[in-house]
């Protein structure tokens, strides 16, 4: 057989692996997304205009109204897509066999993690979305119950359950997440990073989870 590859060979290598690589290009509604996050980040939401945002992401206001109906829509976008994101990196984050305290901090790290990541989308979401009416305030609530589900879920596990812990209330994993969400705001409204509450976060968190006799 011989070695030389020959012209057909090379075009069938080509379209093997074009067929393979990965897309790495964004899509249209992820670039919009991106150019409000980076928008929020420089000017602030209420600053932002679907101009700005068009701007940054390198597209027309055609393709914007084409993906979301306002600066709004695209905000809610945004939120959705970070929240769920959130929940994933920290469910993934918790190793079940661990320690209960060990999963604790697990959980609270990645939480914090996703903070300093987008530490201005964050903020979006506890400032700025509950002023924008009652839609929005639905959709707060639904992230919050996301939330509140991957709290009940990590903490439904058998190793949290023979430590004492479990089934968490949801009244008490509300009173958990707006004590870290408005602890993280004031921290990075103030200048400071997510991380710097960590240890904080941590100890409240193993107080309010821990065994309840």
């Amino acid at each position: 057989m011989s070695g030389v590859m020959t012209a057909g060979d090379r075009d069938r290598a080509q379209g093997t692996a074009t067929a393979l690589a990965p897309d790495v290009q964004p899509s249209p509604r992820q670039r919009l997304l991106d150019g409000l996050a980076a928008s929020i980040e420089q000017d602030g939401y209420r600053n932002t205009t679907v101009a700005d945002i068009v701007r940054r992401a390198h597209t027309s206001r055609r393709t914007f109204y084409e993906h979301f109906a306002d600066k709004e829509a695209c905000l809610v976008a945004l939120l959705t897509d970070a929240n769920a994101e959130m929940v994933r990196q920290i469910s993934e984050a918790v190793d079940p066999a661990a320690p209960w305290r060990a999963q604790v901090r697990q959980a609270v790290e990645a939480w914090i993690a996703c903070a300093e990541s987008r530490p201005t989308t964050m903020l979006s979401w506890i400032r700025d979305l509950p002023a924008l009416g009652a839609g929005a305030r639905d959709l707060q609530r639904r992230l919050m119950e996301s939330l509140v589900v991957m709290i009940q879920t990590l903490c439904g596990t058998e190793q949290m359950r023979a430590a004492g812990i479990g089934p968490v209330p949801r009244q008490l994993a509300v009173v958990l997440l707006g004590g870290m969400r408005e602890l993280i705001a004031t921290t990075v409204e103030d200048g400071g990073r997510a991380g710097d509450i960590t240890e904080v976060a941590v100890q409240a968190s193993v107080a309010l989870l821990g065994p309840r006799g």
